[in-house]
């Protein structure tokens, strides 16, 4: 494999795992073309010379990229009753492959644990467990889950074969999406996370990149590696602590490592998602991760109506109100979410996010502030006022006794 097809495989890995963005991989480019062939450079060395990653992460993108790398000819000899037809993609834990199911005569996506993964029993509870996930969800707007199973050493899951792009690829190629279909988009992803929230799972990974659109715009959600079911106390202990999702669109919950995880962590991740959609930016960025995150948990969100002024007030409150930092000041549910979507689509206001908190109000609940509610504000006020009124009283009582006092001396005189 060539040098500059390695430098393409590794690029695309490490924005597939968000460890850079575009504009990154573009600026590393362009000094690859300045520097000649008489200062070779990889796009790995300019990446870490230029602190876009650290050389651990160019270590894990390394050995993914060079597993992406390999042809699928020992896949297609291993597993029984598919013919494997080309590579889709590769992540971070997985190859997913196009193939055929011989005995349906139907196109599916095969998703392949690579055998360095297959070694380590966590990578491959975590895989089967992603299955098993997908198999309690039946919805039209989430990607089906058809099998699992192990073969030649091979652990695969079988999943629907999506026709389409994700929305990860139309942000890539610069893409601002009109309002209209964005919220078309979102409203989508807001039914199946409503489906998947009534089953007791989390997602906890929604990203432009796990969100897929097929030829006859039907919106797929997909990628359940990350989910997790709410009432399973046993995992939530054993990853207290510890962040599980994508930095640009992570909950700050999910920051922290808290174990009671909920829907609202989802509506985060969508609502950084659909800010990300309409703005052409992602919410918070930084020159690492880790900057990232801290933003998320510290950093006012600039409104999206302020980058994109073209957007209505309403889909920009609705945006704000999903990605407030305390998950009590969130939209409760997707159902809720739904509701002010359907709104906002009419051109009417979004009441809930209205009646959740004031407008004005939104900029102190973007930086984790606690917002003085009306009626607090009014009963202090009232309380003060009252305070100086006993005072006023006794002084004025004070005053008349002693005019009194001087009256009746003169007169004794």
């Amino acid at each position: 494999m060539s040098e500059t097809n390695y430098d393409s495989i590794f690029g695309k890995v490490a924005l597939e795992q968000g460890f850079c963005t575009e504009e990154e991989i573009a600026q590393c480019k362009k000094l690859f073309k300045d520097r000649g062939a008489e200062n070779p450079a990889t796009l790995e060395q300019l990446l870490v010379s230029g602190q876009f990653i650290t050389p651990s992460q160019a270590k894990r993108i390394k050995e993914a990229a060079r597993e992406s790398a390999k042809e699928p000819k020992d896949v297609a000899e291993q597993i029984p009753g598919y013919k494997i037809l080309g590579k889709l993609g590769a992540g971070a834990m997985a190859i997913v492959y196009k193939a055929k199911q011989i005995s349906l005569d139907r196109t599916v996506a095969i998703k392949v644990l690579p055998r360095r993964f297959s070694e380590n029993p966590d990578y491959v509870q975590r895989f089967y467990k992603e299955g098993k996930a997908a198999a309690k969800l039946n919805h039209n707007n989430i990607v089906a889950a058809y099998d699992v199973g192990e073969a030649g050493g091979y652990h695969y899951f079988v999943m629907e074969y999506v026709e389409g792009k994700t929305i990860y690829e139309d942000i890539a190629n610069g893409k601002i999406f009109s309002e209209t279909e964005a919220i078309n988009i979102i409203k989508q992803v807001a039914m199946a996370l409503a489906h998947a929230h009534a089953r007791g799972l989390i997602h906890r990974d929604v990203k432009p990149k796990n969100i897929m659109i097929n030829s006859a715009g039907v919106v797929k959600l997909a990628d359940l590696g990350l989910a997790r079911d709410a009432s399973d106390v046993q995992l939530a202990k054993s990853e207290a602590g510890k962040a599980f999702g994508t930095p640009y669109y992570i909950a700050p919950e999910q920051i922290r490592g808290e174990m009671d995880l909920d829907a609202r962590s989802d509506i985060y991740s969508l609502g950084a998602t659909f800010y990300h959609m309409v703005t052409g930016r992602v919410p918070f960025d930084a020159s690492t991760p880790p900057e990232v995150m801290k933003k998320h948990l510290r950093d006012a969100l600039v409104p999206p109506d302020h980058i994109n002024t073209s957007l209505s007030t309403g889909v920009s409150e609705v945006i704000e109100i999903m990605m407030v930092k305390k998950k009590e000041d969130r939209y409760a549910s997707a159902e809720e979410l739904m509701m002010d979507l359907e709104s906002v689509s009419r051109g009417e206001p979004p009441l809930r996010a209205r009646r959740k908190f004031n407008v004005t109000d939104l900029q102190q609940l973007q930086q984790g502030e606690a917002v003085k509610v009306e009626s607090e504000v009014k009963t202090y006020t009232e309380d003060t006022i009252g305070k100086y009124k006993v005072t006023i009283t006794v002084l004025i009582s004070i005053i008349a006794i002693l005019v009194l006092l001087v009256v009746f001396l003169f007169a004794s005189n």
